[in-house]
Order: C-alpha cells, then sequence, then structure tokens
C-alpha cells in the first residue's frame, strides 16, 4: 500500500515512522512547501498513493484530482478545515482525525503564551539584550500577574480541561462558553456577551466552521474588558485580524498571544507581525516530539485498518 505523508519530515521522525511501519508500507515524503519542484514530485507521489497523511498544507479539489486512487485521508492532528470534506465524500474518500493527540502540547502552549502575554516576556527579552536594565514608568505598569484575574475559555473540550486546573492553582477563575453547558465541567458556564465582558484573559479553543468564522470581530472586541489579554491557539479563521490590530492598537486589549493565523504562512507584511504587544509562533502549538510519537501510532493504525477492511478510528467520514 502506497502512503504519501506531506510533511517536511527530518530524520527523527522518518526514523519514528520506520519503527511503526511494521507492515512495510510504501511511504513517500513530500514537502508542505510551495514551488515547482515540490508540486511535481507531490503529484507524482499521488498518482498511485492509497492513503494521504495530511498536516497543514490544503488539501484541495486539486490535490484530489491528482489522486486518482486515494481512499483515506489521515489528518495528522485535529482541524479538517484544511481538507475538502465535500470533494473528499463525493469521491468516496475516508478521512479521520486524531482527537487528543496534541492536546498536552497545545495546552503547555496556551498556558505559556498568557503567562508571556502578561508578563510582557517578549519586550522584557529584547530591552534587555538592548541594554536597557531599568524600567520605564510606562513598562513597569504594562505587567501583571494572573492571579485574581479571570480568564474566559471560548470552547471547553480536551485542551481547555487540561489548562484549567493549573491556571486555578496559580489563582485564576475559570469560566467558558461552549455549545451547550457541560455536566462533567465544575466551571461557571456563560454566554458569549457575557465572557467578552467579564475575561482578563480570553482564550480561544474552537474548530473553525460557518459559526465561528470571524466570531471575533469588531463588534465582539469593542465587548470586551479594557486592558483584557487575547490569546488563540485554535484557528485563524475564527478572528478578523483587522478588527484584532484596531483593539491591540487603539487601547481595548493590552496583547495578544497568537499562534494561528487567517493565511498561513503568515506573510511578513501582516500588521499584527508588527506590534510589539503581540507574541507571535509559527502554527506549532501542537509540534512536540511527544505528539509525533502519538500520531505516528494513530496514522499507521488507521492506515493498516484501511488496508484490511476493519473499522477506522475517529472517522469524519
Amino acid at each position: 500500500m502506497n502512503i504519501v505523508f506531506q510533511f517536511d519530515a527530518g530524520k527523527q521522525i522518518k526514523t519514528l515512522v520506520e519503527e511503526h511501519n511494521h507492515e512495510g508500507f510504501k511511504i513517500t515524503y513530500c514537502s508542505e512547501n510551495a514551488g515547482e519542484a515540490n508540486d511535481k514530485h507531490l503529484a507524482s507521489a499521488l498518482e498511485d498513493a492509497d492513503v494521504l497523511w495530511h498536516v497543514l498544507a490544503p488539501v484541495t479539489k486539486a490535490v484530489l484530482d491528482r489522486a486518482p486512487n486515494l481512499k483515506l485521508i489521515q489528518k495528522v492532528g485535529v482541524g479538517v478545515n484544511t481538507i475538502d470534506l465535500e470533494e473528499a465524500k463525493a469521491r468516496g474518500i475516508r478521512v479521520c482525525n486524531m482527537p487528543g493527540s496534541n492536546s498536552n502540547a497545545v495546552a503547555e502552549v496556551t498556558v505559556m503564551l498568557i503567562l508571556a502575554t502578561l508578563k510582557q516576556l517578549t519586550k522584557m527579552d529584547r530591552i534587555t539584550r538592548s541594554g536597557q536594565w531599568r524600567l520605564t514608568t510606562e513598562q513597569q505598569e504594562s505587567l501583571s500577574e494572573l492571579r485574581g484575574k479571570t480568564v474566559g475559555f471560548f470552547g471547553f473540550g480536551s485542551i481547555p480541561r487540561l489548562i484549567a486546573p493549573i491556571l486555578e492553582a496559580m489563582g485564576a477563575k475559570i469560566i467558558y462558553t461552549a455549545t451547550q453547558p457541560k455536566d462533567d465541567v465544575g466551571h461557571r458556564f456563560v454566554e458569549f456577551s457575557e465572557l467578552l465582558q467579564v475575561s482578563d484573559v480570553l482564550t480561544l479553543h474552537a474548530g473553525f466552521t460557518e459559526s465561528t468564522a470571524s466570531i471575533m470581530n469588531d463588534k465582539a472586541f469593542a465587548s470586551m474588558k479594557p486592558g483584557a489579554v487575547f490569546i488563540n491557539t485554535s484557528r485563524g479563521g475564527l478572528v478578523n485580524e483587522k478588527a484584532l490590530h484596531h483593539a491591540l492598537t487603539e487601547g481595548t486589549l493590552a496583547a495578544a498571544g497568537l499562534d494561528v493565523f487567517v493565511e498561513e504562512p503568515a506573510l511578513a507584511s501582516n500588521p499584527l507581525l508588527a506590534l510589539e504587544n503581540v507574541i507571535v509562533s509559527p502554527h506549532v502549538a501542537w509540534l512536540t516530539q511527544e505528539t509525533w510519537q502519538r500520531s505516528i501510532a494513530i496514522a499507521m493504525e488507521n492506515s493498516q485498518k484501511h488496508r484490511d477492511g476493519d473499522v477506522l478510528i475517529y472517522p469524519i467520514i
């Protein structure tokens, strides 16, 4: 069986794949980066592909047109908004994801961004390296701590369930909104409007759907508590970036921590990247050695199940 793994895999990942490849599957590695040579290599590999291991590069109709034998798209991760699900379904291609495989990694980065924004960590790093030791009055007054803050979660799945106890132990109050209250959650459920109004820190943990697209718009940011911090480690499409930029420059928000963007890769010309009160990373909250160990094991198991005609795990379609 032919598997195309579209990711710029290094030596460690390739070794991990081989350690799990007990069935002797033929695995072809293709780059996610655009370029004529990479595109030709991907097109050639897809011609005979039975399974595609997909990370972030969009799986569009044009990509599927190149893969006449494809029967399974295995998402390495959780969000499937980068896959044309309707087209895959129409062609009889199964799609599976890996819920929970990267939850620990994303939870850690979310906590890191919350603390880093409250402490203005990147700014402190920069001014220290420049030789400045004593902070200006403005710089001193920009620093804050978590204790006593209200942290609001937009969505309360596996990742917030890991984060909430950590923040509570540090003295934060937890509230959340979701499609409906969670019976097994000991935190207060609030409507979206209240979440915006009372959160000192607002962190997004929802998928990208029609109902969540650009939900953080001008109206939403204007409703937030002055001086609040905004965190997004879910999907860039939940945010209107122009509205976020306005909130960060006109005084509504004190800071933001972003791992995801509307357009990825994020362009150097993105105005958010020029702001000192924004801490960013290139959609790598999920990316750890441990995540890869879990992900490769699941991808290989589902590939085996597909070959053997067994029931797939974590099917989307």
